[in-house]
């Protein structure tokens, strides 16, 4: 099953401060803008398999962070800049960007805020690869990078809070979690509602049809945590933070073999396995179908996950359940302290994050070399 990934990093310049990427998206063709000033995504090909992977994100990465220092930048692993006015992180001139603005409300400035990794799936058994990767959802938790707010520390993941609950909390269907589905067709459906309610949004809110209509088809127009890409063709799962590139591979292959699993040999919809005991996991036979539990215990520990990380009640016994070894994940958010951050701080916590990321390159180099 080829993967491929897609990581989004903050631009900062020597005091901290955010910065503009300027001439680090012409390092390669991998590198693209996005629709913040600020950060810049880099992404892989897809790739056969994770040792592939793995050198191609870290190489990719690598290019970048070289060609920053020496424009006096640096990029920084975490969901949000931790402490920051919406005019710090400007949108860049784009069309889309200003009719979403318009059509979902004020609340989008929101995702401004944040920064994400989306990994890329080959699409197969599409059904049960949606079905899998939304069960697999709040394992977000895992690589959690940021908590805090504009200063504040809102609570323990912040990224998915702000996307969800508050940018998207007025459109659902373009932001939620959907439900699981029995059929590709289903899902195309849901597809073509959430498209016809959000053009009516937009029309009520006085965007010409036309205009809706070339800035947006029925798979451009939903942002939701678990979405089929037609375009390369993929199963996308949006869900994690941005992270160290060690914790992203991690995370990433944890997720292609329980993906592959499910791709494999089907799923199968029951609530015992929120539960699984780790030997009931470890006795699971290699064809077996993957065991996914009812989409209600899916959202209630995705709340769990969004308010208290780790330490929410059930997660990490549910990723347990899934195949995740929780213990083994060391989230960039545990780090930051509880209390209000001040600009000064926030700049200092974004300087050692990307200390973290060189240090966590260069770890990777020596071990190679």
């Amino acid at each position: 099953m080829k993967t491929s990934l897609e990581v989004e990093y903050w631009v900062v310049d020597d005091d901290g401060e955010l910065a503009p990427p300027e001439t680090l998206l012409d390092v390669s063709d991998q590198v693209d803008p996005e629709f913040v000033e600020p950060m810049l995504e880099i992404k892989t090909t897809p790739c056969e398999s994770m040792t592939e992977l793995r050198e191609e994100l870290r190489d990719r990465i690598g290019r970048v962070v070289d060609a920053a220092h020496d424009q006096h930048k640096r990029l920084v692993p975490l969901a949000t800049p931790l402490s920051a006015s919406p005019a710090d992180i400007p949108y860049r001139e784009k069309d889309s960007t200003d009719l979403q603005r318009r059509i979902v409300g004020p609340t989008f400035d929101d995702a401004r805020f944040c920064a994400g990794t989306h990994v890329h799936f080959e699409q197969s058994n599409v059904v049960d690869q949606l079905n899998a990767l939304t069960a697999i959802d709040p394992a977000f938790a895992l690589v959690n990078s940021a908590a805090h707010y504009r200063g504040e520390r809102i609570l323990e993941c912040a990224r998915p809070f702000l996307y969800r609950r508050s940018c998207y909390e007025t459109c659902p269907e373009q932001g939620q979690l959907w439900p699981y589905v029995d059929s590709v067709a289903e899902w195309e459906q849901r597809l073509e509602d959430a498209y016809n309610s959000f053009r009516e949004r937009a029309l009520e809110r006085g965007v010409d049809r036309a205009t809706f209509e070339a800035e947006f088809s029925p798979y451009d127009a939903v942002w939701n945590p678990v979405r089929l890409r037609t375009a390369m063709p993929t199963v996308e799962w949006r869900s994690p933070d941005t992270a160290l590139p060690s914790q992203v591979l991690q995370l990433a292959g944890a997720v292609r073999s329980i993906v592959s699993q499910a791709d494999a040999n089907g799923t199968v919809v029951d609530d015992s396995a929120a539960i699984a005991s780790d030997a009931a996991v470890d006795s699971r036979g290699a064809r077996d179908p993957l065991s996914l539990p009812a989409f209600d215990t899916v959202e209630s520990v995705t709340d769990a996950a969004i308010y208290d990380g780790l330490d929410g009640t059930g997660v990490q016994r549910y990723l347990r359940g899934l195949g995740f070894t929780p213990s083994a994940y060391d989230p960039l958010a545990d780090r930051m302290p509880d209390s209000r951050l001040t600009d000064r701080q926030a700049r200092n916590l974004r300087l050692r994050a990307a200390d973290r990321l060189e240090a966590d390159l260069e770890h990777h180099r020596v071990r190679v070399t």
